[in-house]
């Protein structure tokens, strides 16, 4: 049991508690059918599903607001009206940032498929929860879009719907290169600020992690909505082609998958490999076994 603990030395801070021991978590199992017969594990995908419903019906309606207002034919040529792409991209991590912190303690509030992925890569969940939670999200966010579609149907088409398309101007290489890039400062984001280990480290300090989460979805938004309209979320981008249902939009919704899903691959492997040390770790155990 010794063997498994790895344990912080004991460092006074400002306010004279030590710093407490840690448990490295067990990996969850791959496949886990148990999961299927507790409760707790469907009230998780509907707090999934409803998450990125919401998420989708603000952010996209944000949009589609913000198109209209600016609209020159709308307000006499006033192009800047609107909350701009600085209050699209806050709309993007406010959202992220509320609704995490309500399905943190039910779900584990991802809210995005690569979300899942990354976590899923590094064994913090199962497959079945992993598959069954990028099925409830993608759901959450074609239902999400559809009640934009509903409540707002004389701009939604006019103002493209919300949905992700590569800007005129860039490759299709530049577009996947910012999702990757987009997406593992997210996930990487993610598990930085749920580390358990962190935690327990800096226990005498509050830790918000859906607060840095938020931040970062805010910050990629600064950076490439000019160039894929940022996607980061494979139910995102789904849900808003589903409806919108135009050619270009699912002509470029392979970036919007492939993209997020290498990044989200990159800032697991990162994290646990490389600043966890997992790889090392496993190759001492194996070293230590082998001497006996």
């Amino acid at each position: 049991m010794a063997k498994d603990i790895e344990t912080i030395p004991p460092v006074e801070s400002a306010v004279g508690h030590a710093h407490k021991d840690y448990h490295d978590p067990p990996p969850a199992p791959l496949f886990d059918s148990d999961e299927l017969h507790k409760w707790s594990f469907y009230r998780a995908l509907i707090a999934e599903f409803v998450a990125t419903l919401l998420f989708l019906y603000i952010t996209v309606l944000t949009v589609i607001g913000y198109k209209s207002q600016s609209d020159p034919a709308n307000n006499g040529g006033d192009a800047c009206a609107g909350v701009g792409i600085l209050g699209i991209a806050w709309a993007f991590g406010g959202m992220i940032f509320i609704l995490v912190y309500c399905t943190a303690g039910i779900s584990g509030g991802h809210i995005n498929p690569a979300v899942t992925f990354g976590l899923f890569l590094a064994r913090k969940v199962s497959l079945v929860r992993a598959v069954l939670y990028m099925v409830a999200q993608c759901l959450g966010a074609i239902c999400g879009v559809g009640l934009v579609k509903g409540f707002q149907s004389s701009y939604y088409d006019r103002y493209g719907g919300g949905a992700n398309m590569l800007s005129d101007g860039y490759s299709k290489g530049t577009g996947l290169g910012a999702e990757i890039i987009g997406t593992f400062v997210l996930v990487y984001t993610v598990f930085s600020a749920t580390d358990p280990k962190r935690n327990a480290r800096d226990s005498h300090v509050p830790v918000l992690a859906p607060l840095p989460i938020g931040f970062a979805v805010f910050m990629v938004h600064l950076a490439t909505i000019p160039v894929t309209g940022t996607g980061i979320n494979p139910a995102r981008s789904l849900g808003a082609a589903v409806i919108y249902n135009n050619h270009k939009a699912w002509d470029d919704q392979w970036i919007f998958w492939v993209g997020p899903f290498i990044g989200a691959a990159i800032a697991a492997l990162y994290h646990q490999f490389v600043l966890r040390a997992q790889a090392a770790k496993a190759l001492g155990s194996f070293r230590s076994s082998s001497n006996l």
